[in-house]
């Protein structure tokens, strides 16, 4: 079970696990604003609802330029897990500017590949291949990027992400 952190500014922050949630709450670190329906967490004297969504106390400011880090992992998820030569699922990443001819790490240089693409590219470049990306790739935007550990959402956190985004 996953929890959404957010600041006193009602922003996201962030996802932990229910554990970390419910150590924030019960340090009167945090609040909790959503419950996880009818699951609990049992221990000798309490019962504890598990939190889906937490208030911190303390106002923790959100940088207003926040950058996305490059990863592996992130390039994947941006391409939907897709080859950005031939549209076959994809499970490693392609400099598209080859590392060999100057190509840095950064979102617009690195795409998902499969892994028959990426040994047939090698450390050429698209004009000597003549093939075409399918997309420009670029740096990912919205809130489930800058949200620290938010890959997917709970559906109990809807309002409160609509909320920040309205925002």
């Amino acid at each position: 079970m996953r929890t959404l952190v957010l600041n006193a500014g009602y922003e996201p922050l962030a996802v932990v696990s229910f554990k970390r949630a419910l150590i924030l709450v019960l340090n009167q670190k945090a609040t909790v604003l959503a419950g996880a329906g009818d699951l609990q967490v049992h221990s000798a004297t309490k019962d504890f609802t598990l939190p889906s969504v937490i208030l911190l106390q303390r106002y923790v400011r959100v940088p207003t330029t926040r950058k996305v880090p490059v990863s592996r992992r992130g390039v994947l998820r941006r391409d939907g897990f897709r080859c950005a030569y031939c549209q076959k699922s994809a499970n490693t990443i392609d400099h598209v500017q080859p590392r060999s001819r100057g190509g840095k790490d950064t979102w617009e240089n690195l795409v998902a590949c499969c892994l028959k693409c990426n040994n047939a590219k090698s450390d050429k470049t698209l004009a000597e291949l003549g093939w075409e990306l399918r997309h420009q790739p670029r740096m990912p935007q919205g809130i489930a990027w800058t949200v620290r550990g938010a890959e997917r959402f709970e559906p109990e956190w809807d309002e409160f992400l609509n909320f920040a985004q309205a925002a």
